[in-house]
């Protein structure tokens, strides 16, 4: 993808909020840690983080959010420093709670063939095995206008998760909440910016500017 572009003119009354998955998590064990303590970026997690700093560098960045999860505050840490910030941290910008936290639940892993759990997967479009959708898009915009406020005038980043980073961008865009895991567009230290105006949100973007 193409570096993050700005549409329209600049100015006190343009503020933008770039919304950042963390990066890469050491994870051996491939299960879904979720809002579990304790899970870092890998090696190549913290070079991502640096190459989104490096790209950030000339952005007129004036506050960094975090959630409080240890990945998001190492992916955040690097940018902030770029911009001689501090991470703030933002328990709004969390990872979404789910059902299965702890477990591997990717494919032949046993979990979702387990009669035990299948109640959970009887509603995708809520969805019944987490946190409700509408309840992720309300904290997460929440995050963002808080955001917003904090760099009246100039640019924030908030380093969040990809299902909260997905709900939000659906939200934002007026597009429904319920989705396939498969079809997020929203990679590995991806950023993904909204553009406001007087406090209006007038356009977004989408940038892998670590690359994959």
């Amino acid at each position: 993808m193409t570096p993050i572009e700005t549409p329209g003119a600049g100015g006190a009354n343009q503020t933008i909020v770039h919304v950042m998955r963390h990066g890469e998590v050491h994870n051996p064990e491939k299960i879904l840690y979720g809002r579990l303590p304790d899970y870092h970026l890998s090696d190549r997690g913290q070079a991502q983080a640096r190459r989104v700093a490096e790209w950030l560098g000339a952005r007129d960045i004036t506050h960094v959010v975090a959630s409080p999860l240890e990945r998001a505050q190492e992916t955040a840490a690097p940018i902030a420093a770029a911009h001689g910030l501090t991470v703030s941290t933002d328990d709004e910008l969390i990872e979404s709670e789910n059902i299965f936290q702890g477990q591997r639940v990717s494919p032949g892993d046993g979990a979702l063939r387990d009669p035990r759990n299948w109640w959970h997967l009887r509603n995708p479009r809520t969805p019944s095995w987490g946190e409700p959708y509408s309840h992720i898009a309300a904290r997460m915009k929440r995050a963002v206008f808080r955001a917003r406020e904090a760099a009246h005038g100039h640019e924030a980043v908030c380093v969040s998760h990809q299902l909260p980073v997905e709900t939000l961008r659906r939200a934002m865009t007026d597009r429904p909440l319920h989705h396939f895991p498969t079809r997020r567009m929203c990679n590995l230290a991806s950023v993904t910016s909204f553009y406001f105006h007087d406090g209006v949100c007038v356009g977004w973007g989408y940038s892998e500017l670590a690359g994959q």
